[in-house]
């Protein structure tokens, strides 16, 4: 059993996202359409980003007791730089 609730809801999250992938290749493959295939790639463009963000912000929520508030603006400046960095791919 896990020993914090926050651990547990950050790996629901990631076992989400990668149904969600996984699923999207299907309908990618079923449709065979590059038109389709498109259109779900920026559907998870939007939906990663989000898991993601939702993850970090748990994490760090569940460690603010401990974690020095430095670090944590260290933690939410690197995420920052993350999505500025990959802005325009």
């Amino acid at each position: 059993m896990l020993k914090e609730h926050t651990v547990f809801t950050m790996a629901a999250l990631r076992i989400l996202s990668g149904l969600l992938e996984v699923g999207a290749a299907l309908i990618i493959l079923r449709f065979n359409k590059i038109e389709t295939a498109l259109r779900v790639n920026g559907v998870l463009a939007v939906i990663g980003p989000t898991i993601l963000l939702l993850g970090i912000t748990l994490g760090v929520m569940g460690l603010s007791d401990r974690l020095p508030l430095g670090r944590m603006l260290m933690i939410y400046a690197g995420v920052f730089l993350i999505f500025w960095g990959t802005r325009r791919l």
